[in-house]
């Protein structure tokens, strides 16, 4: 395992970039953490962090200047490989035309745990039809909803990256360790200046993602959610949902795994010229379920039911896990603070026959 300091992490964008790829990263913008083009360090967040809980979200400073300390911000990695709009075809003179298939080359730089699990259930589920270079990064503090470690998938990354970092401040100073995790990896890794780390950073380290696991916000109960979910299809507690619930969809945007999409058809004012375009859906929407003259699921509690039960339940018979990640998004951009964890506790205790004030 190597390490290097902060000018190391310049050197690596720039390979990055000299390398013919368009970087991306987060960045402080608009009172918020967000992913954005970078071109060398003095772009990443230094010295912000965020709070966070049911319906709230704000950036603070930091008693430090690192880079990576913040948890999940308004927007996934899911925006760059299945875009919220994108153009399927178009009329022209001699029939319908495809636009031109996607080369980007691009590099995402500081993917959490729970985004880069997320990666992995998109590829599966829209095809890989971007093969970015990922630099993932561990988690060593992670936010007041961030739940990875009771879903599997963080607080230390997993396979899929090219690279992982770890990143440390100490006494000896601001610097990563890094590990590579594919030949493109070990490539640009060898344009970095770097030395060998030694047993004990590596040990602390390690210490630090582990200890991070027992500092997680929330929990998802440790239960059979398949069976769970489909226990509770009858349950009262889908009526408490409805009645707080405002249907407006943001769970499912700011989700990083959420893939639901629908399609647009749409002409010029002569009619010469149509064009056909994909763009996100949420099953929040009434028109989602629409079906030979209605919609299937006119009801909050049933669109939410229908949400939850897939994101928990189904999607392990479609693509054999679950589609919740553990990053907490849905729980700080919902506008009235319904929490996915506390909603999963609540139908276990009605299942149970126990009380629960949740």
């Amino acid at each position: 395992m190597d390490a290097f300091g902060l000018d190391g992490l310049d050197e690596l964008v720039r390979a990055l970039i000299a390398d013919g790829r368009r970087v991306i990263g987060p960045r402080l913008r608009d009172n918020a953490i967000v992913l954005d083009d970078i071109t060398g360090v003095a772009d990443l967040p230094a010295g912000w962090g965020v709070d966070v809980a049911p319906g709230r979200y704000r950036v603070r400073r930091r008693d430090d200047e690192a880079l990576f300390c913040h948890s999940a911000g308004p927007q996934s990695w899911k925006q760059f490989v299945h875009p919220a709009r994108r153009k399927l075809w178009e009329t022209t003179e001699t029939g319908f035309e495809e636009p031109p298939p996607d080369n980007r080359e691009l590099a995402f730089l500081g993917v959490r745990g729970c985004d880069l699990a997320a990666l992995g259930v998109l590829g599966r589920v829209v095809g890989n039809r971007i093969r970015p270079f990922i630099v993932a990064v561990d988690c060593t503090e992670p936010g007041g909803l961030c739940f990875c470690a009771s879903t599997g998938t963080g607080p230390g990354v997993r396979q899929g990256y090219d690279l992982a970092l770890t990143e440390r401040i100490d006494d000896t100073g601001h610097w990563f360790l890094a590990e590579a995790g594919t030949g493109a990896g070990e490539r640009m890794l060898r344009m970095v200046t770097r030395r060998q780390a030694r047993f004990d950073e590596v040990a602390a380290a390690l210490r630090d993602v582990t200890a991070a696991a027992d500092r997680m916000g929330r929990a998802m109960p440790e239960l059979d959610l398949r069976e769970l979910l489909r226990d509770s299809r009858q349950a009262r507690r889908w009526n408490d949902v409805a009645e707080r619930c405002l249907t407006c969809g943001n769970c499912t945007m700011v989700c990083p795994t959420c893939f639901c999409t629908t399609t647009e058809d749409v002409t010029d004012l002569t009619g010469e010229h149509a064009e056909r375009w994909e763009h996100w859906a949420s099953c929040f929407e009434v028109d989602f379920s629409y079906l030979h003259g209605g919609s299937v699921r006119t009801s909050a509690a049933s669109r939410y039911r229908q949400w939850l039960t897939h994101k928990l339940g189904t999607w392990h018979d479609q693509f054999g896990e679950s589609g919740c990640v553990g990053c907490g998004r849905c729980i700080a951009w919902c506008p009235v603070g319904i929490d996915i964890t506390a909603e999963v506790a609540a139908l276990a205790a009605e299942r149970s026959g126990d009380d629960v004030d949740v």
